[in-house]
């Protein structure tokens, strides 16, 4: 049995481009690792984090900054993208993405997609689009990751409560259960393991 290797070193992190739609995307099919999430849910500062470069993505107190979908290419080998937040429009099960259809059809349509990390915020509760969301990727086929953020806002047991009340209300009736992170930018908790869940990745082709 191979050895585990540990989590990536990021040695460089450069901004590619940003597009409007699927036919826009960059055509080197570089594996690419989706971030997703409410606005206003850190995501801009958890890229940040994860790349060690403080303005690779703006950070904004204006919520649904990210119109575009803006691609990051890592060490020269696989693409971090950054994909506009569902914040202020409706999600429905029984229509398709009616959130916005440049990111569904990209989740979608986009071959060389290996995971979407699904941002959210872990001082809530569980908010509506989140899981409206989730029941729509769930639904996709495409693997896909939990990533609560902003548990520096937390004592230990408060987060731990918020996730757990998070698995039993929205995950139960999703198999298989995906993979959940705790995570802040501030503390740089959870960057060793995204970081090692897309080390894996990327190994097991």
């Amino acid at each position: 049995m191979a050895p585990t290797l540990g989590p990536m070193k990021i040695k460089s992190a450069i901004f590619e481009t940003s597009a409007p739609n699927l036919s826009g995307c960059p055509r080197l099919a570089l594996p690419e690792f989706a971030f997703i999430g409410r606005s206003n849910v850190g995501k801009s500062s958890l890229i940040n984090l994860l790349a060690e470069q403080r303005d690779l993505a703006r950070v904004s107190d204006l919520p649904g900054k990210t119109q575009l979908i803006n691609f990051f290419t890592i060490n020269k080998n696989w693409r971090l993208v950054d994909l506009p937040g569902y914040g202020y429009a409706h999600v429905s099960k029984t229509k398709r993405a009616d959130f916005n259809e440049a990111v569904a059809d990209y989740i979608e349509g986009r071959e060389n997609l290996r995971t979407v990390f699904i941002l959210i915020d872990s001082r809530l509760p569980p908010q509506q689009l989140d899981v409206d969301f989730l029941g729509w990727l769930a639904g996709t086929g495409v693997a896909f990751v939990l990533v609560f953020t902003k548990i520096d806002k937390l004592s230990l047991s408060q987060a731990q409560n918020s996730i757990a009340l998070f698995r039993q209300t929205v995950l139960s009736g999703i198999n298989p259960t995906p993979k959940v992170i705790a995570s802040s930018s501030k503390t740089k908790t959870g960057r060793s393991e995204i970081l090692q869940y897309i080390t894996d990745t990327l190994a097991g082709g």
